[in-house]
């Protein structure tokens, strides 16, 4: 992947404290944010952008006002906030980029011939943004804009399998990690293993751990930059598919991954 190693400056956008030069750092600020590999400091936010410390802090101070922004518990370090995802959800679920997508959605479900959904990352749950469904009468109904838990579904490990383990681990320890089935992972040791194994893989499944007698694989839809920004998943009753039988569609699933990056106009990893 050629990757582009150019820092947006703030300095760059003008040293005036109104107006649209005011709005454009705001801009790279967050892009910053949201591309990082984990919370960034007032110091590393400086050294990246280019801008003095006290120019930052009060655009910092505003953003977090808005909800753009969050501190970390330290509060010493910032990430992205509730109103900054909700706005990257809305473009996902914008009617033009939902015609882009459901056509890569119809197409990789008349090949695997089973439901494809895609996902996003909303606070601290999944969410259904897109899904076309099999023509087999059976099936399990989740209607776009349904949350699901984190840890027992294919999108929700794939998401945290992503994050930054400090992250990870401070967003496990606060969720309720509620058995949905029997073979739902509940202990925070067990299922940051299994979160270590989805990352080595690149793949989230579900084996019956979200509802009992469905299995489900997620792969990721990645940014330039190379950041998960949504999931693509296929699940399927086992008396239908095994999980094995899902995985072997892995392949489809990340061709079709990125296309979707295509369609949101975010170039695939190596193209």
């Amino acid at each position: 992947m050629e990757r582009n190693d150019s820092k947006p400056s703030v300095a760059s956008a003008g040293d005036a404290g109104t107006g649209p030069d005011r709005s454009l750092r705001a801009l790279l600020l967050l892009e910053i944010v949201a591309t990082a590999d984990g919370p960034l400091s007032l110091a590393q936010l400086s050294e990246r952008l280019e801008a003095p410390k006290a120019t930052l802090l009060r655009l910092l101070a505003a953003l977090e006002r808005l909800g753009y922004l969050l501190r970390e518990v330290d509060e010493k370090t910032y990430l992205l906030g509730p109103r900054a995802g909700r706005l990257g959800l809305q473009l996902l679920r914008n009617e033009v980029v939902l015609q882009r997508h459901r056509l890569v959605l119809r197409a990789l479900v008349r090949e695997l011939g089973e439901t494809c959904n895609l996902t996003a990352l909303d606070g601290d749950q999944v969410i259904y943004v897109d899904r076309v469904e099999t023509s087999e009468p059976l099936r399990l109904h989740v209607q776009p804009g349904t949350h699901v838990p984190l840890h027992c579904t294919a999108s929700g490990k794939l998401f945290l399998a992503e994050m930054p383990a400090a992250r990870r681990r401070g967003l496990l320890e606060r969720l309720e990690l509620r058995p949905l089935t029997d073979r739902s992972i509940t202990e925070i040791d067990l299922l940051e293993s299994e979160l270590d194994r989805v990352q080595a893989r690149g793949v989230g499944i579900d084996s019956e751990e979200f509802v009992r007698g469905m299995v489900a694989v997620a792969v990721p839809i990645r940014s330039a930059e190379g950041h998960c920004v949504a999931a693509l998943a296929c699940h399927a009753p086992t008396a239908r598919k095994s999980l094995n039988e899902l995985i072997d569609y892995v392949p489809q699933l990340q061709e079709a991954a990125a296309q979707l990056a295509e369609a949101f106009a975010l170039p695939a990893p190596g193209a």
